[in-house]
């Protein structure tokens, strides 16, 4: 299934505002001129009627010659205006005339070759709206002279059939301006009202499964989503309780199976000596190790509290003699190889030698029952385990660090050992890694800080 990309705050919100301020403006401006048109304003204002009716009607005929073509807002302009009178002339001399030009405005009919635009009333001063007016305008008939009365009204079609251009030059214009200044202001505001919730991001980046207790601040998160902050800072109280109880049951197994294990090996020791008895001898003490590691799961979070100098050296070697009895029962020989006489860095000596004493008794589990395990301890603070066994395949040297991976299907797995060395690693602030031996085998390497 593909995730849909989540959409940008920021985007929506300057598009939605956008369409908004279009549409309000043009609801503003529609609505002033309904008002207008209602309350009679245009009607008394507006004096080029007759003459958008004359314009829209005026045409040629066959011969080039000017007629006017009959439609209804002509009818109905006759009806209205019952002394009805215009001129209407073009540049070649073609001339269309109807009705009876008041006398007072005959002589401008003989000057109209002198007159571009005028209007024309007998009061003195100006007039609204004049008795008549002159102009030049383009029709279906080209470029005409048109010379009649304002007795003629607006129609409320030729308003309407204004409304696209009018939005095209005058509405979108302004809008796509006040677009221009939400998609610089959106951003600003967006910014400012989710700062808090940008520093709850931030604080959600440090949740670690090794820092519990945390919990999303909100100060400065907008009321829209406190809920969602309060919903994740409650599920995180769940996870840290559910975290906690996990941990006390881990805590309490392995110590309940350390009773048992140890009444198990005494009873293995009392046995007589067979290879039977030391095969169960290795298994308890697998056992043993496991339950060791589930309390060693629980000392990680107090680890980086109480560091202090371990020398790799000394540790090493406890290490060696403590399980050499093991290893020389399971068929191995073991050697250990110091560069230096001390070797000092900073950490927890319990963690660092549980995590040396995994790494040896995985070589005895996984080294192949021959040949020799080694550790050696060489500067700047660097420790290895290798043995001759058949190694770990390129692309399995990630996975065996996780807890329980069984590297073949007829293995026993190697437990926590592996995932433990490589947490304890991190704690300490160094890293292991699995490399080839010099003799075959596995080469593991712990490199602590210097």
């Amino acid at each position: 299934m593909k995730l849909r990309r989540p959409r940008s705050l920021k985007w929506s919100l300057v598009l939605r505002i956008a369409i908004l301020q279009c549409v309000m403006l043009t609801l503003i401006i529609a609505g002033i001129i309904g008002a207008m048109l209602a309350t009679g304003i245009i009607p008394h204002d507006y004096e080029d009627g007759t003459m958008d009716v004359l314009a829209d009607a005026v045409t040629r005929d066959a011969n080039g010659a000017l007629v006017l073509k009959e439609n209804s807002d002509l009818t109905k302009l006759r009806s209205d205006v019952p002394d009805l009178w215009f001129v209407i002339r073009d540049k070649d001399g073609h001339r269309l005339q109807e009705g009876t030009v008041p006398v007072a405005y005959q002589p401008f009919v003989e000057l109209l070759d002198n007159i571009s635009d005028a209007r024309i009333d007998l009061a003195i001063g100006e007039a609204a709206p004049p008795g008549g007016k002159i102009r030049w305008t383009d029709t279906a008939a080209g470029n005409v002279q048109i010379m009649s009365g304002t007795k003629g009204g607006l129609s409320l079609l030729r308003v309407l059939g204004q409304a696209p251009a009018l939005f095209l030059q005058g509405i979108l214009p302004l809008a796509g301006l006040m677009a221009l200044a939400t998609l610089f202001a959106t951003p600003w505001v967006v910014r400012g009202a989710l700062s808090g919730l940008g520093n709850a991001a931030r604080a959600a980046e440090q949740i670690d499964i090794d820092k519990r207790g945390v919990q999303l601040p909100l100060d400065g998160v907008p009321k829209e989503v406190t809920p969602l902050v309060t919903a994740v800072n409650a599920a995180l109280s769940r996870l840290d309780a559910g975290y906690e109880r996990h941990k006390r049951f881990l805590t309490d197994a392995a110590h309940e199976l350390r009773t048992p294990v140890a009444i198990l090996n005494t009873r293995l020791a009392a046995l007589p000596a067979t290879p039977e008895r030391a095969r169960l001898l290795q298994d308890a003490a697998r056992l043993s190790t496991l339950a060791d590691q589930l309390l060693d799961l629980q000392r990680l979070d107090r680890q980086a509290e109480h560091f202090g100098p371990v020398d790799l050296v000394l540790l090493a070697r406890n290490v060696v003699v403590d399980l050499a009895p093991m290893a020389f029962a399971a068929g191995y020989e073991m050697a250990f190889e110091p560069a230096k006489e001390k070797l000092t860095v900073r950490g927890d000596r319990t963690a660092i030698e549980r995590a040396v004493t995994n790494l040896v008794q995985n070589a005895i589990d996984h080294g192949g029952k021959a040949g020799r395990i080694t550790i050696s301890v060489s500067p700047p603070a660097v420790i290895e385990v290798l043995d001759e066994g058949d190694g770990v395949p390129a692309s399995e040297r990630e996975r065996i660090f996780e807890p329980f991976y069984r590297l073949h299907p007829q293995d026993h797995g190697a437990g926590l050992g592996l995932n433990l060395v490589r947490d304890l690693m991190q704690l300490h602030g160094g890293k292991v890694e699995v490399l080839d031996g010099k003799q075959g085998g596995a080469c593991f390497r712990m490199i602590f800080p210097a």
